[in-house]
C-alpha cells in the first residue's frame, strides 16, 4: 500500500485512527469495528496508519458502494492479524 496516494500529505498517529475510529464505529459492521482495535495494537507502519485513516474518513457520509469497498479493504487489513 502506497502512501499519500489519495492526495494528503499528513501523517496520522496511532491516537489520530483511534479517534477517528471511536467517532465512525457506529456506522461500522460489527466485524470490522471489533477487529480494528486488535489490527491497531500490533506495530503498524506510518503507510498502514493513512491508510486505515483514510478508510475511516468520512465513512459515513460514503454512499453503500463506497462503504463496501472500504468494509472489503478493512476485511483484508483484518485478514492479516
Amino acid at each position: 500500500m502506497e502512501a499519500k496516494t489519495n492526495g494528503c500529505s499528513i501523517d496520522h498517529s496511532l491516537e489520530d485512527v483511534r479517534k477517528k475510529l471511536d467517532a465512525i464505529e457506529p456506522y461500522l459492521p460489527a466485524s470490522i469495528s471489533q477487529g480494528l482495535p486488535g489490527y491497531m495494537e500490533q506495530e503498524r507502519t506510518q503507510d498502514e496508519l493513512n491508510h486505515v485513516f483514510h478508510l475511516l474518513k468520512k465513512y459515513d457520509l460514503a454512499d453503500d458502494e463506497e462503504q463496501a469497498r472500504r468494509n472489503e479493504e478493512f476485511r483484508k487489513l483484518l485478514q492479516h492479524i
